[in-house]
């Protein structure tokens, strides 16, 4: 296994396998085990999940850095979000993408589950503040 060098500013937040803690100093942690994590704007504060597509996506983060007793209810959850965003969505992309999330989820992959509904999230607000939609959201 490679090691995983992450560079960190002040008041960055990080959660390593559940456990969440702030930075004081800028530092470099080496990761040299697996381990589940997610820092600074990967991270969803609790009440933050206030549409559809960030449910999802607080659902998932929970799958991916809860504790043993949160994932299993967090999987079940993204489940029902997912299959509740795809009956309501028109764009056939988003779908690709929302089963796409869910195949990553079941196989152990949150993290990467978590990369593709950013593009929901994108989406949402585009299609909320009256963008243009899906396609150009979904190119960045």
């Amino acid at each position: 296994m490679t090691t995983l060098v992450i560079d960190l500013k002040a008041d960055d937040k990080m959660i390593i396998n559940g456990a969440p803690f702030c930075v004081r100093n800028r530092t470099r942690l080496e990761l040299n085990a697996r381990a589940r994590f997610l820092f600074g704007k990967q991270i969803m504060p609790p009440g933050s999940d206030t549409t559809p597509a960030r449910r999802i996506y607080y659902a998932i983060q929970t799958a991916y850095i809860g504790d043993d007793n949160e994932r299993p209810p967090a999987r079940l959850a993204a489940q029902e979000f997912c299959a509740e965003f795809a009956n309501f969505t028109t764009s056939r992309l988003a779908i690709e993408i929302l089963n796409d999330a869910m195949r990553a989820v079941n196989e152990d992959r949150c993290y990467d589950a978590l990369k593709l509904i950013r593009r929901i999230v994108r989406h949402e607000d585009a299609v909320l503040s009256g963008g243009a939609g899906f396609a150009r959201q979904a190119a960045a």
